[in-house]
């Protein structure tokens, strides 16, 4: 019965540690753009607030959406830096790419700078 009891301790632990992560609102912003974007200007921005309500005053891209995906979550309650997108001059701040391949497509690949701030 030992392994039972300390499943349920480790769960017990986790959900405490879980309740002590506080949830993070996340500003997108246009960092550079290779090529030409069609959608985006430089210093342009959007906001994920509430961990899943996108806030914009300007149409989004697909290929932005498609790149934030598998790590807003992760974003919204821990630092970049525990999932290697930490900037190099900023680790506070986190850097991905749109999935444009510019060199092949006449479009342009926006990277992308990920702030948090609390809600």
């Amino acid at each position: 019965m030992q392994p039972a009891r300390d499943f349920s301790a480790k769960i017990q632990d986790a959900s405490a540690e879980l309740k002590n992560i506080k949830s993070m609102n996340l500003v997108v912003r246009v960092k550079e753009i290779k090529g030409h974007c069609p959608v985006y200007k430089v210093n342009d921005s959007f906001r994920l607030i509430g961990g899943y309500k996108l806030v914009s005053e300007k149409p989004l891209c697909m290929h932005s959406l498609a790149a934030l995906l598998p790590h807003y979550n992760a974003l919204t309650v821990s630092p970049p830096g525990k999932w290697g997108l930490a900037g190099k001059e900023n680790p506070d701040k986190a850097y991905v790419q749109c999935l444009d391949a510019h060199p092949y497509t006449d479009g342009g690949t926006a990277i992308f700078e990920i702030s948090r701030e609390e809600w």
